[in-house]
């Protein structure tokens, strides 16, 4: 027999009872906490893939290329396969936390599946796995190139976005 308090599908505190004829006292140690990082991901998972398993795209809603990036990608996902948040919003924070990242991290866009989240040109790639043709043929070419190339590669345009691209003059963020 076990007691049992739960956030989600998460438990928050454990007691189980003895055995039988074991000669342990009736409640044995607590089961152990769930760590910080358990909770944040099942209060997330309740808010935002309990009726939509869509992935969620996380982007830096000031970034002009950010922005084009999302209106290119909206255009090229006729069927509304992936949702778009912006890393500043609240939901954005709380999606960057349950993947593992500081709330305040814009370092990287992110993609949020419900069982995994990915950065940079991983990211980029499994983005471009769920967009039109010809996206997913494209994203399998680009994971020929190694690992540490690509994201090389993304972080220099990362480092350098508001220089070459600006920033949004409203402070907002495209959708």
């Amino acid at each position: 027999m076990a007691l049992l308090f739960s956030v989600g599908s998460v438990p928050l505190l454990g007691w189980k009872a003895a055995a039988p004829n074991s000669g342990r006292p009736a409640c044995a140690a607590p089961a152990a906490a769930p760590s910080t990082s358990d909770l944040v991901r099942a209060t997330t998972d309740a808010e935002f893939f309990l009726g939509d398993s869509r992935p969620i795209m996380l982007f830096d809603g000031v970034c002009n290329l950010c922005n084009g990036g999302v209106r290119f990608l909206r255009d090229n996902d006729r069927n509304r396969r992936i949702r778009y948040q912006a890393l500043q919003s609240e939901a954005g924070k709380k999606l960057l936390q349950r993947s593992g990242r500081s709330a305040d991290d814009i370092s990287s866009v992110v993609l949020v599946e419900k069982d995994r989240s990915y950065t940079k040109s991983e990211a980029v790639i499994r983005i471009m796995e769920h967009l039109d043709l010809p996206f997913p043929q494209l994203a399998l070419l680009i994971k020929l190139v190694p690992l540490f190339l690509r994201d090389f590669a993304y972080d220099n345009v990362a480092d350098n976005r508001y220089l070459i691209f600006g920033r949004s003059e409203t402070g907002s963020c495209e959708i």
